[in-house]
Order: structure tokens, then C-alpha cells, then sequence
């Protein structure tokens, strides 16, 4: 399980790096994309935060599972963006989330650590 997790926080890294560096440079794909979602340039920015900072958990130690519940949380609103706003295809996101849950699953220990079960 340990080479799965490795693999799966480097897939996620890659991703989330890519798309929360974009956002952040403010990419006019995604300053475009966050006008038609119509919450403003500020929440482009905190979406950029939270993926970025999500990466960084995912390599901290016993902080696995706060990351991939950050980057999960993304993905269900980009999930339920697509649908209802955006339009395109979902998938991306569903695959992202998937993986993201795989972390959380992996390393579910540290969940069951910090709310005194393990």
C-alpha cells in the first residue's frame, strides 16, 4: 500500500500543483472559467490556495488525510460545478476525487488516530 499511496499523492501532486499554480497566475482560461461560475476572482484564488496547500499535506507526515479531505472537497464542487454551471464533462473530477478518497483510505488510520479510535 505504501508504493499506491506514494504513486497516488505524485498523480495528485502533479494535477493539483498544475491546476492551483494557474489559478493563482490567474491563467485567463481560469479567470474565464471563474466568471461564468460567477462567485468572483476571490474565490479563483482560495480554490488556488486550498489545492496548493492540499499538495502540501499530502506530504506532510501524518497529515495525509487532511490533504486528500482538502483536494476531495474540491473536487465535489468542481464536480457539481460542471453540472450545473459549466457544463463539459465531469469526469476529470470524479476520476481526481476517486483518487483523492484513495488517500484518505489508505491512510484512514490517521483519521481514526485523531478522533481517538486507534
Amino acid at each position: 500500500m505504501k508504493y499506491i499511496s506514494i504513486a497516488l499523492r505524485a498523480l495528485l501532486t502533479l494535477v493539483f500543483l498544475g491546476a492551483g499554480g494557474a489559478k493563482l497566475a490567474g491563467v485567463e482560461m481560469m479567470v474565464e472559467t471563474y466568471n461564468t461560475i460567477g462567485l468572483g476572482q476571490w474565490f479563483r484564488y482560495l480554490t488556488g490556495i486550498i489545492e496548493v496547500g492540499g499538495v502540501v499535506l499530502l506530504w506532510l507526515p501524518n497529515r495525509q488525510v487532511a490533504g486528500a479531505v482538502l483536494l476531495g472537497a474540491t473536487m465535489v464542487g468542481a464536480i457539481l460545478a460542471n453540472w450545473f454551471i459549466l457544463g463539459p464533462s465531469a469526469v476529470p473530477a470524479m476520476v481526481l476525487g476517486l483518487m483523492s478518497a484513495a488517500v484518505l483510505y489508505i491512510h484512514r488510520a490517521q483519521l481514526l488516530a485523531q478522533l481517538g479510535r486507534a
